[in-house]
């Protein structure tokens, strides 16, 4: 199901009574250089899915300390080069299994509008630590990590990170 997601939407729904949930998330597209190739980490989701590291903003923290936060904790990376470039999606969701169940119980929401901010980022790092979130990873050149993410979105954001990357190096 396509829902447009934008905040009046959002609004009327809460007003109504719906258990609805407006979050924003921060996250990274973090890519290394390897023999003068761009290769860029995908996280594989233990729901099946490969993505970016990403997470909520936490009370007082800027997007900056939330991205540099979520990537170490969910691949233990730190040494980040963040990069100006800004890539934001938006989604809904309807929240299932287990993070319904935590949902309900915390008394948050379960229809979920999202907003996720991306940045790129580059790393010198080579071991990978994944967090719990996590089945495993892969560091894979453009074309193939484009193949193996999982949502549209995601697409997008690796090509507008991609695009951006070749006009700042040239390469």
């Amino acid at each position: 199901m396509r829902v447009p997601i934008f905040n009046p939407l959002y609004l009327l729904l809460k007003a109504c009574g719906f258990p609805v949930v407006w979050e924003v998330s921060v996250g990274a597209v973090v890519f290394r250089e390897e023999d003068g190739e761009r290769i860029y980490l995908l996280l594989h989701y233990l729901s099946g899915h490969f993505d970016f590291p990403k997470g909520h903003i936490e009370s007082g923290e800027t997007e900056e300390m939330t991205l540099r936060r979520e990537t170490e904790e969910e691949t233990g990376i730190r040494d980040l080069k963040i990069f100006a470039k800004r890539v934001s999606i938006s989604y809904f969701y309807i929240a299932k299994g287990q993070e319904r169940a935590r949902r309900l119980q915390s008394g948050r929401g379960v229809w979920i509008f999202k907003q996720a901010h991306f940045y790129p980022a580059q790393t010198q790092t080579l071991e990978i630590k994944i967090s719990r979130e996590h089945s495993g990873f892969v560091w894979l050149a453009y074309e193939e990590a484009f193949a193996k993410v999982t949502f549209e979105n995601a697409r997008r954001i690796l090509r507008e990170t991609e695009a951006y990357l070749q006009s700042e190096t040239g390469a």
